[in-house]
């Protein structure tokens, strides 16, 4: 079992962590909260064959579908529908990493540094509030990461390797499903909150006694994000030859 080490003082923490001997890498960045972890059974992932599209920009900046396309050919466990990049988008808003939406959401490490290659996670740990590895749009820690990244056979920590490794976080919360079938209810981010802390349980308190955004908060960033991807679909389709 994984524990939530990020959200531990780290005078109590009993793992040792490996040392920020990368930081002349780091470039300041606005912060993202401390991290995610996660812990229990592993279900059988979607049995989904579809590719990672390619990048879509909109008007606004922000990307739709998948917004950058993989350093290596990444297994597709799990589709992602306009749906699921929304609450993946939603997800990225609440962590910090959203950024309006730009690719280099992926390259955030916790405390608001950036790191450069997408090769592996960077296993860089800052010390602020807390002490945290976490790094990522979803703010995988490396337990947490390489953990996935084993199961799934993703072979990098590219912007399409976090997408699949963060519906996986999702679908062994026991949440996919739920919010296949009822979008981003109280109870899905409930499910939730354990793995990522800036969400809110059914008190609408964070799992770990950190800083989250409200439900109401999410739920209007996940609608309007949501339009924006069914929009841009639409605009695709309606511009690619042989489509209705």
């Amino acid at each position: 079992m994984l524990h939530r080490l990020s959200a531990i003082p780290s005078a109590l923490r009993p793992s040792p962590w490996v040392a920020a001997s990368s930081l002349a890498l780091l470039l300041p960045f606005g912060a993202p909260s401390v991290g995610s972890s996660a812990s229990g059974s592993t279900p059988a992932p979607d049995a989904a064959t579809a590719t990672s599209p390619a990048v879509i920009a909109t008007a606004e900046g922000a990307t739709a579908v998948n917004p950058a396309a993989p350093l290596q050919a990444v297994p597709a466990h799990y589709d992602l529908t306009p749906e699921r990049r929304a609450l993946l988008n939603t997800i990225r808003y609440a962590e910090g990493t959203w950024i309006g939406g730009r690719p280099e959401g992926y390259r955030v490490l916790y405390g608001g540094g950036r790191f450069r290659s997408l090769e592996r996670h960077p296993e860089i740990t800052i010390q602020k509030r807390y002490s945290s590895a976490a790094a990522g749009a979803y703010q995988f820690l490396p337990s947490t990461w390489h953990q996935t990244a084993r199961q799934l056979g993703l072979p990098d920590f590219g912007p399409a390797s976090q997408d699949q490794a963060a519906l996986h976080l999702v679908q062994r919360r026991g949440a996919l499903a739920r919010f296949d079938r009822e979008g981003l209810s109280p109870a899905v981010l409930a499910r939730l909150s354990p793995e990522w802390a800036s969400l809110p349980g059914l008190d609408g308190a964070s799992a770990y006694g950190q800083p989250v955004k409200s439900v109401d908060e999410l739920q209007a960033f996940f609608a309007r994000d949501l339009a924006r991807q069914r929009g841009d679909l639409a605009r695709l389709g309606a511009a690619t030859p042989g489509r209705a």
